[in-house]
């Protein structure tokens, strides 16, 4: 079962409807990546049964279905691209494989988002997937994620945005 991010009183702000597709992908997206479903399957799921829908107490928020589909596709269509460009953007040190499923993909996303959707601000998209990492994590993986996107989104799209940035 995909991660479920974990509970704040003065957490992120709350997602709109693409913010809530992007959470949903990476939790597809990890829940593929830790049980090996594939596409079709995790497609389904999500849209029948996760998004806003409430499970077990827990209300999952509304998402919407096409930008959740976009994504989710997208990240695993274009994998062999992705993988590579995060690959650069880490440190030598650092190989994509020693990153945890969550943070994988978080990262996956984001990166997709930048190299495809060129309709979406790399500002939007960095704070947003800095909120996601946010949900999961404490200190160190959202500047992680805010320093790989931020590199990636130079490289590709030659305007970076750092968030929190020091």
């Amino acid at each position: 079962m995909a991660p479920d991010p974990k509970p704040t009183q003065s957490g992120p702000r709350q997602a709109n409807k693409r913010g809530a597709a992007r959470l949903a992908a990476v939790q597809a997206l990890y829940q593929m990546d830790v049980a090996g479903s594939g596409l079709l399957e995790i497609t389904a799921e999500y849209e029948s049964f996760r998004l806003g829908k409430e499970i077990d107490g827990a209300l999952y928020r509304e998402a919407d279905p096409q930008w959740f589909r976009a994504i989710l596709a997208g990240v695993v269509e274009n994998q062999k691209v992705v993988d590579p460009v995060i690959r650069q953007a880490l440190t030598e040190d650092w190989p994509l494989s020693r990153l945890d499923s969550t943070l994988r993909a978080i990262l996956r996303a984001g990166v997709y988002e930048i190299m495809e959707r060129k309709d979406v601000p790399v500002a939007v998209i960095v704070s947003e997937y800095i909120d996601i990492a946010k949900a999961f994590y404490e200190e160190e993986e959202p500047k992680l994620v805010n320093a790989v996107l931020d590199r990636v989104s130079r490289r590709i799209r030659g305007e970076g945005r750092g968030k929190d940035a020091s």
